[in-house]
C-alpha cells in the first residue's frame, strides 16, 4: 500500500479508519459499517454499565469491549482490575461470536479469572458474570450470536 494513502495521525502513527462491523471486523473501506465508539470517552460507572450493555444486547461485544476499555483506563486505580477483567469478557464473547473458539474460551476464563472475588460495586453481578464466563468457554464448539449470549452486567441473566 502506498505510504500516502495510509491512515495516520499527525504524528505519523497508524489508525484505523475503514468501518468495521458489529464484531468490530474491518470492512473494506468504503463499506457501510458500524459506528465505532469514539475512544477516551469518561462516563461515570452508571453510564459505562448502560452503554456496554445496550452494545451487548445489540449483539455488539466488540463495542461494549471499547467502552468498558475506557473505563479500565480513565477509572480509580482501584476498580481498574474490575474494569479490565469486564472489557476481557467482552472481547472473549466477540472472538467466540466470530468462531474463534479457542481465542473466546481463553479470553472468557482470563476475564472470569481476573473479576473472581473482586469487590462488586456499582451492583455489578461478579458472581454471576464469573459463573457465565466459565460456562459458555466450556461449551463453545463454534460461533455463538453474541446477542443470544449476552450477559447481564448488573444482576442475573434473563
Amino acid at each position: 500500500m502506498d505510504k500516502a494513502r495510509r491512515d495516520r495521525d499527525t504524528e505519523g502513527r497508524a489508525r484505523n479508519a475503514r468501518p468495521r462491523d458489529g464484531l468490530g471486523r474491518p470492512l473494506p473501506h468504503g463499506a457501510p459499517g458500524v459506528q465505532r465508539q469514539p475512544e477516551g470517552v469518561v462516563r461515570t460507572p452508571a453510564q459505562t454499565l448502560a452503554e456496554a450493555q445496550r452494545l451487548l444486547d445489540a449483539g455488539m461485544p466488540f463495542h461494549a469491549h471499547e467502552v468498558l476499555e475506557d473505563a479500565w483506563k480513565s477509572g480509580p486505580e482501584e476498580e481498574r482490575e474490575l474494569w479490565r477483567g469486564l472489557a476481557q469478557l467482552a472481547v472473549g464473547l466477540t472472538h467466540a461470536a466470530r468462531g474463534n473458539t479457542t481465542g473466546g474460551a481463553r479470553l472468557l476464563l482470563r476475564g472470569a479469572d481476573r473479576i473472581a472475588g473482586l469487590p462488586a460495586p456499582y451492583s455489578i453481578d461478579v458472581p454471576g458474570l464469573d459463573l457465565w464466563a466459565r460456562e459458555l468457554a466450556g461449551r463453545l464448539t463454534g460461533p455463538v450470536d453474541p446477542a443470544a449470549e449476552a450477559p447481564r452486567l448488573i444482576g442475573g441473566r434473563d
